[in-house]
């Protein structure tokens, strides 16, 4: 398997918007340029129908740092597409929208949207200034529901970091069925003024709830054939800490076949 492929399948574990769910537990390791790169998620359940869509979440881990201990470049856009039998429902379900979270620290962006909340856990981002140590701020990490609009879905995941200012970083996922599958394209806001790089987060993802008395999960997907396909057309990093010897930006792509086991 070679590294554009290996970095696909990680970075689409890093979205969950569907990839990771469906996966078996999994984890990969991969390096590209400077960057070593950790992703991996666990699927709940593990097996689905054949014909049938089940609802599915996932908990989900990734890591970003250097081979030569230099601030990573930043994660800014991701674009992934996945097959049909990977689906996402948003009917009846409570939105938010960013404008309500993008001056909000975790408890009050809660207090506003937690009605619409679809994961949870942690994440860590490095702050590198100019001649100085890196600062590493610990944060809560919320997923939310941002709700359908012309056919295309978005979810909002929340980040509040402290330094140099307060400041909450709001990445919106957008998502639309295209052809046949499911079509997303992620833009990661830039951090501390091009000086924060996410360096590590985990965190659960799923919810069922009830529409027109049915249970029914916000991710849902089923497993004819033991695999979906994944296809990654652009995964970007900048190097907006402006490292010496580093690219400015690198744009990887890949595909690959996430396994899954059928059932019935």
């Amino acid at each position: 398997m070679g590294r554009k492929l290996l970095v696909a399948l990680a970075l689409c574990a890093v979205l969950a918007i569907g990839a990771a769910a469906i996966a078996s537990a999994a984890s990969v390791t991969i390096q590209a340029g400077n960057l070593v790169t950790t992703f991996g998620g666990t699927a709940i359940p593990k097996s689905m129908p054949k014909d049938e869509y089940v609802p599915v979440s996932t908990n989900i881990f990734g890591k970003i740092k250097t081979n030569d201990g230099t601030h990573p470049s930043a994660l800014r856009e991701v674009v992934v597409d996945i097959d049909k039998d990977v689906k996402i429902n948003v009917k009846g379900l409570s939105f938010c929208t960013a404008g309500k979270l993008e001056a909000r620290d975790t408890k009050a962006a809660n207090a506003v949207c937690g009605d619409t909340t679809l994961g949870s856990g942690i994440a860590h981002v490095e702050i590198a200034f100019p001649e100085q140590p890196p600062i590493l701020v610990t944060s809560p990490l919320t997923v939310f529901n941002g709700g359908e609009q012309g056919g295309k879905v978005k979810l909002l995941i929340h980040v509040y970091i402290t330094v140099p200012v307060p400041a909450a970083i709001v990445t919106q996922v957008t998502i639309q069925r295209k052809g046949t599958g499911v079509h997303s394209v992620s833009k990661i806001p830039v951090t501390a003024g091009g000086s924060g790089s996410a360096i590590d987060f985990k965190f659960k993802l799923g919810r069922t709830y009830t529409y027109k008395g049915k249970r029914v999960g916000y991710f849902e997907a089923k497993c004819p054939d033991g695999k979906f396909k994944v296809t990654t057309p652009k995964i970007l990093f900048k190097n907006e800490a402006k490292e010496p010897g580093v690219a400015a930006q690198t744009v990887l792509d890949g595909s690959l076949f996430v396994p899954c086991t059928p059932k019935g």
